[in-house]
């Protein structure tokens, strides 16, 4: 068989950043057969739809074919590796950054988008925003690096996903959090309660607009989260949720992150997001 020659494109990873990666790859299963597939490959062809937005179907030819990808796509999204990748990633960043490898405050926030004609679950309508599709619950860090996500339908009401979101980390995980940065909709009796007897050492701190503000108003903090949302929609798979399953929404979200914090780790000489640290 004649072997294929690969192009590069600007979503490959680069030999320094897969040098981070590759030690996260989880192995060959123990007694299985030897793994013939280039895994950094994998990766570049699933960062690249991530990234161009591209049907599983219609990857390009030079890339690997969705028989071989999708299958480490859904083993990941299925066994937690997308999740350990980011958390490996975030708290690189962070020692890199100078900051404690764990934060002690968090930003929570949700972004309502449409889906499309694909069918699936968790789809309805969100009456403040007029969209019809599902909601992105982001928590994230005050660098507005990702920490966990949360997709519903877009109609569930940000105070009632939040106990499930919160619920993905833990107090022995993230020791040193106190404080999660939000809105005033999750100030509600049923999010005080939910964090008094499951999460007791931590607190929400919810603020709103000023009286008669018009247009857009960065909240103390609150910025970050709507910085983070900006990131995800310049991955073009974002766009929209084009996902059947809400397990596979996450996983997009997260890789998207994954490629960030990559590029936060060891920037290319491509154009890369430039941005400060929060304070």
């Amino acid at each position: 068989m004649n072997s294929i020659n690969y192009k590069t494109y600007p979503t490959d990873l680069t030999d320094a950043q897969w040098a981070i990666l590759e030690p996260l790859v989880p192995p060959c299963k123990h007694g299985g057969r030897p793994r013939i597939v280039d895994m950094r490959k994998v990766i570049n062809t699933i960062l690249y739809l991530n990234r161009t937005g591209c049907q599983w179907d219609m990857l390009p030819h030079d890339l690997l074919p969705k028989s071989t990808v999708y299958e480490y796509f859904a083993q990941w999204r299925d066994d937690g590796t997308w999740t350990k990748f980011l958390d490996a990633l975030r708290m690189q960043v962070r020692t890199q950054e100078g900051r404690e490898a764990t934060p002690s405050a968090m930003c929570i926030d949700s972004q309502s988008v449409k889906t499309t004609e694909v069918g699936g679950e968790a789809r309805s309508y969100d009456g403040g925003k007029k969209i019809k599709g599902r909601k992105r619950h982001l928590l994230i860090d005050t660098l507005g690096l990702l920490v966990a996500v949360l997709i519903t339908a877009a109609g569930v009401d940000d105070g009632v996903a939040a106990p499930q979101l919160l619920n993905q980390i833990t107090p022995e995980a993230f020791p040193r959090l106190e404080v999660i940065f939000g809105d005033n909709k999750y100030r509600n009796h049923a999010l005080d309660a939910w964090l008094k007897e499951e999460r007791p050492n931590w607190r929400i701190e919810g603020k709103s607009r000023p009286e008669g503000t018009v247009g857009f108003t960065p909240l103390e903090k609150r910025w970050v989260v709507e910085r983070t949302n900006a990131w995800n929609g310049r991955c073009r798979r974002n766009s929209k949720d084009y996902e059947r399953r809400t397990e596979s929404s996450t996983a997009m979200i997260q890789i998207s992150n994954i490629r960030l914090m990559l590029r936060r780790l060891s920037p290319s000489n491509r154009p890369v997001f430039h941005y400060r640290a929060a304070a």
